[in-house]
């Protein structure tokens, strides 16, 4: 009987790989012609929404995938390829606030103040991502983040028929950090293709339209 089950387990824990892996391949397969590392070669987009990440890991470090998305943006719009920047992120209490302290850092890097918009109820990239086109009204844009990211993003995206390209922020390969958020990654995808064609989620919060006044 042991050995049955044990047998069982065997061959559920392999499939369960095998879906995991096709996941992962059809995710980044679906996004390859969306995603620009080149900023000469991205196409101008009038608003570039940047994916939010908490600034600090333990014992206050700075995230460097947070700082990179940040540098990332900024290039964007002194390259002349986006007007104005979204960002996009938690704010689910008063002492956490993603959107705040990525708008300040823009600003330290010289983005000016009145082209960068806020949405705190970005607690998840399809909330991002939805919520940037049906609240903020977004026909086009460019997403910001890193490239396992961008991926998933750009998928969520294709699959609610909303047009984004990717910008490839920079990445951390070979560290601990970025093992953990790969992993971590396997994951969030098979969460994504639920969502999509199994769970239809929707964003947590919508509220009123915020449409971003762009000239």
């Amino acid at each position: 009987m042991l050995k049955k089950l044990q047998n069982i387990f065997f061959y559920l824990t392999v499939i369960l790989i095998i879906v995991m892996l096709s996941i992962d391949i059809l995710v980044s397969d679906s996004a390859k012609d969306a995603i620009y590392k080149d900023i000469k070669k991205i196409p101008k987009r009038k608003v570039a929404l940047v994916l939010g990440t908490a600034k600090y890991v333990k014992r206050g470090k700075i995230n460097y995938f947070y700082k990179y998305r940040i540098d990332a943006a900024a290039k964007l719009y002194k390259a002349g390829k986006a007007k104005v920047i979204l960002v996009s992120g938690d704010n689910r209490t008063k002492y956490y606030n993603e959107p705040l302290r990525m708008r300040n850092d823009l600003i330290k890097l010289g983005i000016p103040k009145n082209r960068i918009y806020m949405d705190f109820a970005g607690f998840r990239t399809l909330d991002s991502i939805m919520r940037a086109n049906k609240v903020f009204e977004l026909k086009n844009f460019i997403i910001v983040s890193q490239k396992f990211h961008l991926e998933r993003a750009i998928f969520i995206a294709k699959k609610h028929h909303i047009n984004a390209i990717g910008f490839v922020a920079k990445d951390i390969p070979g560290t601990v950090a970025w093992a953990r958020m790969r992993i971590r990654e396997y994951l969030a995808r098979v969460k994504a293709f639920l969502d999509i064609y199994v769970l239809h989620t929707t964003p947590k919060f919508f509220g009123k339209f915020e449409k971003i006044p762009i000239k």
